[in-house]
């Protein structure tokens, strides 16, 4: 494997810092924090108001002086003393307090494919805020693929896909590194900003992309597939008129302003493809993709790879959280190296 098990086994916390939600194992304590990376600050003091889920319910609902900050980009820290001090309160105190007794605090964090050097200075910056001693660079993808329980290790092709809120990793491991890798910015909220979009050019209708996900208020039933139903009832604000008003949308129009960015998502699965050995392909038209991370979830997207690509697609048993759970597997020592003993030389 890429990344060192040795120094992974040493480390006490895991960090899975992404654009929608924020996620830390503990050694020995499993998933302890799973919450939105949303933070509500008072611009007139400073001071932090709320952190998670509660800071998540007040966006585009405070007054003026209350702004709500989203530290993390596209898995990338952007603002570090923001993510040090919402760490700090997602934690608690008395977490806080025991990770504080570590003699040599070691920390754990993941981090998008092919991130630049000030990505990875600005994730370590983070967790030495928390107290960390020495920070592990992990990849998402190796990370996801770890947790979904891919044989990362053995001498066969497998390919995943994390579909998250902002960006879109493709990759095909073998032999516990990845051979070929593709990192498209189309995520979740690229998808939710097409319906929208859609929605007020089309219908005139104002929705409000915080409050509820669009994407589940317009694609039920079987969403991407053409069995789904004909017309979805959305309610959202007159653009003319500012008034509430409720219109019955083509599910089949919404579909097609959805498809328009994942046809991105589609190309990198073909240069992924197109560069791998043709071992490696023929592996995975047996093996296929799978997929893991929250926007996987979208119904009828692994259908849609199906169609297209003509290779099996499967969803991990818990998406969302694949990359945290490969991390703390490998904290706790449950992923053994593949070990290649050297060919003893015969003797002339």
């Amino acid at each position: 494997m890429s990344v060192s098990l040795e120094q992974l086994r040493r480390c006490h916390v895991a960090v899975d810092l992404g654009a929608a939600r924020t996620r830390v194992f503990v050694k020995g304590a499993g998933l302890v924090v799973d919450e939105p990376s949303v933070a509500a600050v008072n611009t007139r003091t400073g001071s932090l108001i709320a952190v998670g889920a509660l800071a998540e319910q007040m966006t585009g609902r405070t007054p003026h002086y209350i702004r709500v900050a989203r530290p993390v980009s596209g898995g990338t820290v952007v603002d570090i003393e923001m993510a040090q001090r919402m760490l700090r309160h997602l934690l608690g105190e008395k977490l806080r307090r025991q990770l504080r007794r570590k003699p040599r605090l070691r920390a754990a964090a993941c981090t998008p494919h092919d991130a630049d050097p000030l990505a990875q200075r600005a994730a370590v910056e983070t967790m030495i805020g928390l107290g960390a001693r020495r920070v592990e660079l992990v990849d998402t993808l190796i990370a996801a693929a770890v947790g979904c329980g891919l044989p990362v290790e053995q001498p066969t092709a497998t390919m995943i896909m994390v579909c998250g809120a902002a960006t879109t990793q493709l990759a095909v491991l073998s032999l516990g590194s990845i051979v070929r890798a593709e990192r498209v910015p189309v995520g979740g909220n690229a998808i939710d900003a097409a319906v929208i979009q859609h929605l007020r050019t089309q219908h005139e209708l104002m929705l409000p992309s915080q409050s509820v996900r669009p994407l589940q208020l317009a694609l039920r039933g079987n969403g991407l597939t053409s069995q789904g139903p004909e017309v979805t009832e959305i309610h959202g604000r007159d653009v003319a008129t500012g008034l509430a008003r409720t219109v019955q949308v083509d599910t089949a129009a919404v579909r097609n302003a959805i498809h328009t960015p994942l046809t991105s998502v589609l190309d990198g699965i073909g240069r992924v493809l197109r560069d791998c050995p043709p071992d490696l392909v023929a592996d995975l038209a047996d093996r296929g993709i799978t997929m893991v991370g929250g926007s996987a979830l979208l119904p009828g997207l692994d259908q849609m790879l199906r169609d297209t690509t003509g290779m099996p697609v499967e969803i991990a048993e818990r998406p969302d959280i694949c990359a945290i759970l490969g991390l703390g597997a490998m904290l706790e020592g449950r992923i053994q190296p593949l070990v290649l003993n050297p060919l003893a030389e015969v003797a002339r």
